[in-house]
């Protein structure tokens, strides 16, 4: 699709990786997007080389199973009206 932007990532990024074995359990709530992981090297042709955040463990896959994680939390904002 010429109108999608291609994913960028960058090494020591952090990442969710999706688990494709939960896809053959249907459910509502599981969820499929696993872990934390660091991007360790970006190597070609869509592959990258991840590791745990404890780097105990790493490992390559297809960079289309990962998702950004976003860091930080989300704030609730309130608001009221006055209904005269």
């Amino acid at each position: 699709d010429p109108l999608s932007k291609p994913k960028e990532c960058h090494e020591r990024e952090k990442f969710l990786l999706y688990n494709s074995r939960l896809r053959l359990f249907p459910g509502k709530f599981k969820l499929r997007w696993t872990g934390q992981y660091v991007v360790k090297h970006i190597l070609p042709y869509g592959a990258i080389e991840i590791q745990n955040m404890e780097g105990t463990e790493s490992f390559k896959v297809n960079g289309h199973r990962l998702k950004p994680y976003l860091v930080g939390g989300f704030t609730k904002q309130s608001s009221s009206i006055l209904i005269n």
